[in-house]
């Protein structure tokens, strides 16, 4: 489902073509207009915000490479950064090999590297957020401080474009089931609509959301090899129990 298709469907299902809207502006005098297009690509984003904070998708991990600087603790992350996964570093010359670095928090960092003077080959990094510099941007902190410039490859989980900019998405083209419901739900609390319709919208949202669970924390992390086939068995009443 590409985005002009969500888009049409999500006005099918509602039976609402959302037609712009105008306010009146904070100052009291001037007006506002709100597209009909912006209030659903509203209900499409705030959609894909709660799926990709609810769900650690595999297709949607990423790796980048950088450095890191003598005498600099900070490591800045990516713009689209949104969970870790994994931060090694390592020297050029491999004295110092592809080394796995322990996840801590800020105040770990700050107790065990007391002195940000101190350095050394990092060993640990926490999530310290905005820099005083750079207040648009996450960053890491690393302990010790790098005593030397260290190559690093960094593993993390990224918000991806979303489809209202991109016209495809992973979900929209893999299981657009828990997109089109998350729209749907959306668009429901904006139409206040009658609380058995939110209630069923609800219902499927976590149906979907559930079967988009198991694809990415079991069948895409997992194989028939290490974990062994998966197998269903009749239970004793005629329905089906998955073992």
């Amino acid at each position: 489902m590409n985005y002009t298709e969500l888009f049409n469907t999500i006005k099918t299902y509602t039976e609402n073509e959302f037609p712009s809207t105008t306010f009146t502006g904070t100052d009291g005098s001037t007006t506002v207009t709100t597209a009909s297009n912006t209030q659903v690509d509203t209900f499409i984003t705030q959609a894909e915000t709660r799926i990709y904070n609810a769900v650690n998708i595999p297709a949607l991990r990423r790796n980048v490479t950088g450095t890191v600087t003598s005498g600099n603790p900070y490591l800045s992350l990516p713009s689209d950064w949104l969970s870790a996964y994994s931060v090694a570093v390592y020297s050029n010359d491999l004295s110092v090999p592809y080394t796995y670095l322990l996840n801590k928090d800020v105040n770990f960092i700050r107790e065990a590297y007391p002195y940000p003077g101190s350095s050394g080959t990092p060993k640990h990094y926490a999530l310290f957020g905005t820099q005083y510099n750079n207040p648009n941007a996450l960053s890491y902190i690393l302990g010790p401080t790098p005593d030397a410039n260290y190559q690093v490859e960094m593993h993390y989980f990224y918000y991806p474009t979303s489809i209202v900019t991109a016209g495809t998405s992973w979900l929209g083209e893999n299981y657009d089931p828990v997109l089109l419901y998350g729209c749907l739900l959306e668009a429901a609390i904006f139409m206040k609509t009658e609380q058995d319709i939110i209630t069923f919208y609800t219902a499927k949202y976590q149906e979907a959301m559930n079967e988009l669970r198991r694809l990415c924390d079991a069948l895409e992390r997992g194989d028939a090899y290490r974990n062994g086939q998966l197998t269903l068995n009749a239970a004793p009443k005629g329905g089906v129990v998955q073992l």
